[in-house]
C-alpha cells in the first residue's frame, strides 16, 4: 500500500508494518447507524458489541432501522437488547439529529475533520474519540490521530518507551511522534492497535489489563 513507504521512515513503526498485512479504508453511507452501533459497544468487548448489535438489527427485521424507526422504538425495548438506560438515550438522540440537521456522508464529507468532530459532538452521548472512529472507518478519512485512545497510548508507550506520570508531556510527546506520520496517521492507529493486539504478553499488555 502507498502508505508505507511514508509511515517506514519512522524506523519503530516500520517494524509493525513489515509484519502486518497493509490495511484498507472504507467509506460507510449509513453514518447514523455507524454512529449508533459506536455507542452500544462502548466499554463493551467486540464479540458483546457484536451481539447485541445483532439484537438492535433483529428488532427492525434484520435490516438498518431509519431514524425514525429508532425514534419511535421504545427505550424499554431498547434495554431488552443488553443496552443501559444511557445508551438507549444517546441512540434516540442521534437519530433525533439525523432527522433534524442531518449526517448524510454526502454533507460530513464536506467537511474537515475538526468541522465533523464540532458537529457531531453537539449530541449529547458523542464525545470526540467516537467521531474520530467514524471519521477512520465510516467516513475513511487517512489522517486521524486518536491521541485519547487507551490502546494507542499503550501501543505506543511499548514501542517508544514513553512515560505518561507527567501528562502534559505525554501528550506533547505523542503528538511529536504522531506529526512525522502525517497525512497517514489513521494507518499508523490501525498498526498499533493490531501490534498491541498482537503483542506477547508483556509490559503494554499488563498495563493495558489494568485500565
Amino acid at each position: 500500500m502507498y502508505y508505507i513507504s511514508h509511515l517506514s521512515k519512522d524506523r519503530k513503526l516500520k517494524k509493525l508494518l513489515e509484519a502486518a498485512k497493509p490495511h484498507k479504508l472504507i467509506k460507510r453511507k449509513n453514518i447514523c447507524t455507524y454512529l449508533c452501533a459506536s455507542i452500544m459497544s462502548q466499554q463493551l468487548s467486540t464479540k458483546v458489541a457484536d451481539v447485541i448489535y445483532q439484537r438492535f438489527l433483529n428488532l427492525y427485521g434484520g435490516k438498518e432501522p431509519t431514524p425514525q424507526q429508532i425514534i419511535e422504538t421504545s427505550s424499554e425495548t431498547l434495554r431488552s437488547i443488553g443496552l443501559s438506560n444511557a445508551k438507549a438515550s444517546y441512540i434516540k438522540n442521534v437519530a433525533q439529529f439525523e432527522l433534524e440537521q442531518g449526517m448524510d456522508h454526502k454533507k460530513l464529507n464536506k467537511m474537515r475533520n475538526e468541522e465533523v468532530i464540532e458537529y457531531l459532538t453537539a449530541i449529547k452521548g458523542v464525545g470526540r474519540w467516537t467521531v474520530e472512529m467514524l471519521l477512520m472507518f465510516a467516513l475513511g478519512r487517512e489522517d486521524v490521530f486518536a491521541i485519547d485512545d487507551l490502546g494507542v497510548q499503550n501501543a505506543m508507550i511499548g514501542l517508544y518507551k514513553l512515560d505518561r506520570t507527567d501528562k502534559k508531556k505525554f501528550r506533547e510527546d505523542l503528538l511529536k511522534i504522531s506529526e512525522k506520520w502525517s497525512p497517514y496517521r489513521t494507518y499508523a492507529c490501525v498498526h498499533l492497535w493490531r501490534w498491541k493486539d498482537n503483542a506477547p504478553v508483556k509490559s503494554v499488555k499488563k498495563k493495558n489489563a489494568k485500565k
